[in-house]
């Protein structure tokens, strides 16, 4: 089966999928050594890792397609829903990032309806007209078919148009054939409620990190109210980052590592010396 099968597959299947967040080989091979079959490669992950700063739109379609790469090459049973932001560009734009997404394996890709550039701030999403949208989800569609990879297609638009515009978007979306949905920043559960009716039984995501201005029910709630796949951006980003500080700390101390990492014969096995190892012996020129 090709990813998108596989994806369509497991969203076929009755319980909540959680998605980590991912962002390079190394946090998609932990994942995926941790049981999970699919993650979600996030632009505000592949943003902090690859820029040291905010997901502000300021991240090329190169350098989120060379992270794709990177993850498919650690972990290439992990069915990866990648991040692909606005598209980069116009419709035209989009199926050409939907393409290239297809051919290097993902299972799903991000189309979003936010205007980029961005103003100079870091408030707010303002959204393309929703004509303009409804060609973009179009175009990935169409081009969707040459790979079968899934589009799911997002909104922004509840905090800056409202509720109603974000759902007539959401069924527009549902109309042009997009596969799994997004309500970005619901107010509350009524907010979801509706993102989720308006997805006619087409699979919802959402983002379930705390921290930011939106509703983010529990795992066990976000299955009640009709929500099938959640992520999480910053729950191996801000422990990594929490990781890397304390190791930074205890070298400013004196030390040689915090009393939090990981003992060495347990970070080789994690890295895969051994897995290297058993491959590479089968190359040896034996004297």
């Amino acid at each position: 089966m090709t990813p998108p099968e596989r994806m369509r597959a497991l969203l076929a299947r009755p319980e909540f999928v959680v998605m980590p967040a991912v962002w390079d080989g190394l946090s998609a091979r932990l994942a995926h050594a941790a049981g999970f079959k699919t993650a979600f490669l996030s632009g505000s992950c592949v943003a902090a890792a690859r820029l040291g700063g905010p997901d502000l739109d300021l991240l090329s379609f190169a350098e989120m397609f060379n992270s794709l790469d990177m993850v498919r090459g650690a972990a290439p049973d992990l069915l990866v829903l990648a991040d692909a932001d606005h598209g980069y560009g116009n419709a035209v734009n989009v199926q050409r990032t939907v393409r290239a997404y297809g051919r290097a394996g993902a299972a799903a890709v991000l189309i979003e309806d936010k205007i980029t550039p961005r103003a100079l701030t870091s408030a707010g999403k303002p959204c393309m007209p929703r004509d303009e949208v409804r060609m973009k989800i179009r175009a990935a569609v169409e081009a969707a078919k040459d790979s079968g990879i899934l589009v799911m297609a997002r909104t922004d638009c509840r905090p800056t148009a409202g509720i109603d515009e974000a759902v007539a978007r959401i069924e527009m979306y549902v109309e042009e054939g997009a596969d799994i949905l997004f309500l970005d920043s619901p107010k509350d559960e009524a907010e979801i409620r509706r993102a989720v009716a308006a997805a006619a039984g087409r699979p919802s995501f959402a983002v379930l990190s705390p921290g930011a201005p939106r509703e983010t029910p529990t795992q066990k709630r976000a299955a009640e109210l009709g929500l099938k796949i959640g992520t999480y951006p910053t729950g191996l980003l801000s422990p990594a980052i929490a990781g890397m500080k304390a190791g930074l700390a205890a070298l400013a101390a004196g030390e040689a590592e915090t009393a939090m990492a990981l003992p060495p014969p347990e970070l080789r096995a994690t890295l895969g010396y051994d897995d290297y190892d058993s491959q590479a012996r089968r190359f040896v020129i034996q004297a």
